[in-house]
């Protein structure tokens, strides 16, 4: 058995939907295995001068009800491949939640896309997946 204990993080992008279908091959190669899926949001937060400005609720609703949306579609993707897992939704940091969650919880491997849904944010690799494999204690497999 290569990994007892799979994280795969998702958002919904083109390279966490190749990351859950690696993810999915893991578990299929070693059924005994355990595949748990984190999707991590933030909240937008707009900087003026030294002070934060106040975010409208209907925003912040548009952003977890988008959230919940990707939830849902990975459990989906994962009901038709036939796998069993755990789906969490958890607010913050992207990183912070991936790597916390994947320490708290004993993980073996980080499966991640390599470049998700951060934009302009990108260079060569995705701001998110490059702190979680600086920062992870676990191998990471980032996948393109």
């Amino acid at each position: 058995m290569l990994f007892s204990k799979i994280l795969l993080a998702y958002d919904g992008s083109d390279a966490s939907n190749k990351a859950l279908l690696k993810a999915t091959e893991l578990v299929k190669a070693s059924p005994s295995s355990q595949l748990e899926v984190v999707t991590a949001f933030d909240f937008p937060r707009i900087f003026m001068g030294e002070g934060l400005a106040p975010i409208p609720a209907s925003v912040n609703k548009e952003y977890y009800d988008l959230a919940e949306q990707t939830t849902d579609e990975v459990k989906k993707r994962l009901a038709e491949q036939g796998v069993d897992a755990k789906v969490e939704l958890i607010q913050g940091s992207p990183a912070e939640v991936i790597l916390d969650y994947a320490n708290e919880n004993d993980f073996d491997v980080i499966v991640i896309g390599s470049r998700g849904l951060g934009g302009i944010r990108e260079f060569v690799l995705g701001s998110v997946s490059h702190n979680v494999v600086q920062h992870a204690r676990i191998p990471v497999l980032v996948v393109k």
